[in-house]
């Protein structure tokens, strides 16, 4: 026999497959979590199938709104009031927003391992992970209403302060992933700190920071429709009035003016954040054509 034909030769059994035996207990236990999750809802699951035999009903009742001619009253002054606390949800996200990145800024350098010494980041972070776990709508009806009273400035406190945990999180990644390579050429010319921060940090680090200004600002969007409901101004106030009214023909007028508006807002901002992060889109002449020969 060659030594071919001995390499090629059986050495032994097949091998045993590998046990299926932990993946089978996993998914038993997954389900038996589901199940049981389910079952401590205590939910009416024989009221159920009325989704599919009430809503319709609602929806009809939204639609008749959404058909009148909006330049007739009452439907004109039905789309001008709501336009109106939309338009006010918008200013409260938009300030909520700036407050939220002028103090998160500062914070997001002192929550930077690569930047700020460990006494320092670790309380820092503590602080943030704080703010980050109280809900805007804890914010506002804890802290802001009682100082500010009821109104949009209320909820815009609310938005800025509770921007501020995420934000500040999100900026000391962005920090922390910059080049070191920067930072360490202008500390060899001579430059203190500050400056190193300034002229190799933050332009590295600020287009992606600013990409998350701007999807905050989406979010506080969504969530000032919340705060108005407990009184804190925006579209969120008008829409709870209206569901106690049980008045669906305006119900509907103003979620249709809440989808709009977030809609474009979103895809303003997403066409502006890939701007910022990748530049512009279309290729320049002399990537497209190549470089121009000198004669």
């Amino acid at each position: 026999m060659t030594t071919t034909q001995t390499r090629s030769a059986p050495t032994g059994a097949r091998p045993k497959p590998p046990s299926k035996a932990r993946s089978t207990v996993a998914l038993l236990a997954t389900a038996a979590i589901v199940i049981a999750t389910v079952w401590a809802v205590d939910a009416r699951w024989e009221r159920f199938p009325a989704i599919f035999t009430e809503a319709p009903t609602y929806i009809s009742l939204m639609v008749e709104g959404l058909v009148q001619n909006p330049l007739e009253m009452p439907w004109s002054e039905y789309w001008t009031k709501t336009s109106g606390y939309m338009f006010e949800s918008l200013q409260m996200a938009w300030m909520g927003t700036v407050i939220g990145a002028l103090l998160s800024f500062p914070l997001s350098f002192l929550a930077a391992s690569n930047v700020a010494p460990r006494w320092v980041v670790l309380p820092v972070r503590q602080l943030l992970n704080i703010i980050r776990a109280l809900p805007e709508i804890a914010l506002a009806i804890a802290f802001m209403i009682p100082i500010f009273g009821l109104g949009a400035l209320a909820g815009t406190m609310a938005l800025g302060i509770g921007s501020v945990g995420t934000l500040g999180k999100l900026s000391s990644e962005a920090i922390e992933e910059v080049d070191r390579g920067p930072v360490e050429a202008l500390r060899a010319t001579g430059a203190n700190t500050l400056q190193s921060l300034r002229w190799a940090v933050v332009p590295q680090a600020l287009p992606e920071i600013v990409a998350f200004w701007l999807y905050r600002f989406e979010i506080n969007i969504r969530a000032s429709a919340i705060l108005g409901i407990v009184g804190a101004g925006g579209i969120g106030s008008i829409l709870s009035q209206l569901f106690n009214a049980r008045l669906w023909d305006r119900i509907g007028i103003t979620l249709v003016v809440i989808i709009v508006v977030t809609v474009i807002v979103d895809q303003i901002s997403a066409a502006v954040r890939r701007r910022i992060i990748f530049g512009s889109a279309r290729p320049s002449a002399e990537m497209a054509t190549g470089p121009v020969e000198v004669a």
